[in-house]
């Protein structure tokens, strides 16, 4: 059989959607201006998609920085991984500042976020380690647990009476294998937008011996007194041991970085293969998250801005009687009832009809019978820009339990297929 057989008789379960959404549902493409109104086939819509927290994306300063390192540096400077040849004071300038921002003695720069992620994983964990990890974690984080050769148990989520029950079962495996334990989870999820539980988790160090890393992609810069992440706002910095973020949402930019010990740090820079074998973050990327790390340090108002949207939407949302799940961080998912046919013309409605463009989720990644409509507040948002959404999305609500949209089949538009 010819391998590629099977692929085209079997998209996956994302996959088999395609000929009907790619283009509008999936990989849609958003034009213009990166602002909280963009231009979608030809029209303007208001967006509700993008990771910006903090308006970074296209902010004057961010834009001049990242154009000034170009033009001085070029996308090709350094050359080579760091280990060998592409080291510069720049990225170590970057890591001292990451490090000291978030409370850490290190940090280590990472090329991507979920690369970074699996490969932290594979390196600290070794065959006879346990892992325990949070039921919700992200996909990079379960990617890494699958390529661990040794054992994990999975606690429910944030529920600290299965984590503490894993955790037994876990130091019994480890101490007959001569292994420790790593326990993963998320500053904020971000999907439901819960804050994970590491002020509860923390506490367990009293009855087990175990190391914690924190995946605080959505926390960092958006929550804490500083805007330094999920431990800062539970205040226990100095017990997360390996403290993981991107460069991706508050930094709208790419990149992650891991902040640890020092001796911590230099393992994973000898040790890391996604890092050892991959070039160095080009300079101008360096350069422009030194600049939008000052910003984040420096600019209270940004912070400020984005919780004055988000406070605003969310308590709209439930005044009106919509129910937004356990989310307490910016992350904004408005849980309706329907299948894919509903889903998709709803989103039509709305990106049509009303100019709202918001993404939404449905089984496989949820379950059947439920959708999400995901919001992303950002400190561009403005107060009519959520007075607008919450008119939308009454009415299109009032047409989703009518019926509306469940007299069609899946949304027919064109697609790019």
């Amino acid at each position: 059989m010819d391998i590629f057989d099977k692929l085209s008789a079997d998209q996956g379960e994302l996959g088999q959607y395609m000929k009907f959404a790619h283009g509008y549902f999936s990989f849609p493409k958003l034009e213009g201006e990166i602002s909280s109104h963009m231009n979608f086939r030809g029209k303007e819509v208001l967006t509700w998609s993008l990771n910006n927290y903090l308006g970074l994306a296209n902010h004057p300063e961010v834009r001049k920085a990242d154009a000034d390192a170009a033009k001085d540096w070029g996308l090709g400077y350094p050359m080579g991984a760091r280990m060998m040849s592409g080291q510069t004071k720049y990225h170590e300038e970057l890591e001292r500042q990451l490090a000291d921002f978030v409370g850490k003695e290190d940090a280590f720069l990472l090329n991507y976020g979920y690369q970074g992620m699996v490969s932290i994983i594979d390196a600290v964990c070794w065959r006879n380690d346990v892992i325990v990890y949070d039921s919700e974690s992200h996909a990079c984080i379960l990617d890494g647990v699958r390529l661990h050769m040794g054992k994990r148990f999975v606690f429910q989520h944030n529920d600290m009476d299965s984590c503490r029950k894993q955790l037994e079962r876990a130091t019994v495996l480890a101490e007959k294998q001569g292994g420790g334990i790593l326990v993963i989870t998320e500053g904020v999820f971000g999907m439901s937008g819960d804050i994970g539980k590491l002020d509860e988790i923390v506490k367990l160090k009293d009855e087990f011996e175990f190391r914690l890393l924190v995946d605080d992609a959505h926390g960092f810069g958006t929550i804490g007194e500083s805007g330094a992440g999920a431990p800062e706002y539970f205040g226990v910095q100095d017990q997360v041991d390996l403290h993981f973020a991107t460069f991706a949402k508050a930094m709208a930019g790419i990149g992650a970085f891991i902040a640890c010990s020092t001796e911590i740090c230099y393992f994973l820079k000898y040790n890391m293969r996604s890092q050892i074998y991959a070039k160095s973050l080009p300079m101008p990327i360096v350069i422009g998250s030194l600049k939008r790390l000052e910003m984040l340090r420096t600019m209270p108002e940004l912070k400020n801005n984005l919780w004055k949207i988000v406070n605003v939407l969310q308590s709209g949302l439930k005044e009106e009687g919509f129910d937004l799940g356990r989310t307490n961080s910016c992350v904004t998912p408005v849980y309706l009832k329907g299948g894919v046919a509903e889903a998709t013309n709803l989103v039509v409605d709305l990106r049509e009809n009303y100019g709202i463009f918001c993404s939404p989720v449905v089984y496989p990644v949820i379950p059947k019978g439920e959708l999400i409509l995901r919001l992303i507040p950002t400190a561009m948002h403005s107060l009519d820009d959520v007075k607008l959404t919450l008119e939308a999305f009454k009415e299109v609500r009032a047409k989703l339990e009518g019926g509306k949209y469940s007299k069609t089949e899946i949304a027919k538009v064109k697609t790019d297929l």
